[in-house]
């Protein structure tokens, strides 16, 4: 089951977020093949890219501060992709993915949240980092790369 750290006294419904997104040219129901395997994530999202594996029931990632456990949503109807990263200090990260269907396309949409003291800079800095990430899902899924 994928969980949200939540902050004390805050609700998550209160903290900043964006929703980022971006229009492909390819079916939803392609897309979302594609995007859903874990395998493939290290193809377009770069904080996973190369270091993505699996191991026993899990999946882990390297990262700067060590490894960190990665879990996906179940394979769904509904073009619900989300993962959390449990990094090595043992703060989990939600992150909320979908594929929408759009006309003959679809829309890839990540809902970015603000980390408890994350500065302005830090947090633009994160949905530029996401921004380039479905950039390159949307080059992937539409063959130019």
């Amino acid at each position: 089951m994928l969980t949200e750290n939540r902050l004390p006294g805050r609700p998550a419904a209160q903290r900043e977020m964006r929703r980022l997104s971006i229009a492909i040219a390819r079916a939803a129901a392609e897309a979302y093949e594609f995007l859903s395997a874990p395998e493939n994530f290290p193809k377009w999202a770069t904080g996973l890219a190369g270091s993505l594996r699996k191991a026993g029931d899990d999946w882990i990632a390297d990262t700067p501060e060590g490894r960190a456990v990665v879990r996906f949503s179940e394979r769904n109807a509904y073009g619900v992709l989300d993962h959390s990263v449990t990094l090595p200090r043992g703060v989990t990260v939600y992150v909320p993915l979908r594929v929408v269907p759009k006309d003959e396309g679809c829309e890839l949409v990540l809902t970015l949240f603000r980390r408890p003291g994350m500065s302005d800079e830090h947090f633009a800095a994160d949905a530029e980092w996401v921004m380039r990430d479905l950039g390159a899902a949307k080059r992937v899924l539409e063959g130019f790369e």
